[in-house]
């Protein structure tokens, strides 16, 4: 597979094999941002949070109430995503800039949760730049 040196900022259109990881809330309610755009194109199901859905894969980074999550929460759902992404390298899996939005943490706070990713995950440039730091 075709791979990609990092992840578009943009992304409305996926081949086949990809798939769009986006930022999402526990209520599973995908209104804003990445999360809106995988709900509008990409199969993300409403009121689903984690998981893979069409060629979407949603990870939590706030709660029932839209509150933003600790970063060990976070943590807890990228590692588990990584294991997913291992169990499936014919997927190429396009990470957005997951929690640096409306959750407001860092790059450098979410980045490092990336620090062992297959390589069949796709990095956003800022996340890899400090990964290669």
């Amino acid at each position: 597979m075709a791979k990609t040196m990092n992840t578009p900022e943009n992304i409305t259109e996926l081949k086949p094999n990809q798939v769009i990881v986006v930022s999402t809330n526990l209520a599973g309610y995908h209104g804003a941002g990445a999360a809106l755009t995988a709900r509008q194109l990409f199969g993300l199901v409403l009121y689903e949070c984690f998981g893979h859905f069409g060629q979407t894969f949603a990870i939590p980074t706030k709660d029932y109430r839209i509150k933003t999550l600790s970063l060990e929460a976070i943590e807890f759902f990228i590692k588990d995503f990584l294991l997913y992404a291992i169990d499936h390298p014919e997927i190429e899996f396009l990470v957005t800039k997951i929690g640096c939005g409306l959750a407001g943490y860092k790059y450098s706070d979410i980045a490092p949760f990336f620090k062992n990713k297959p390589e069949n995950v796709i990095l956003p440039y800022d996340f890899e730049l400090i990964n290669n730091e």
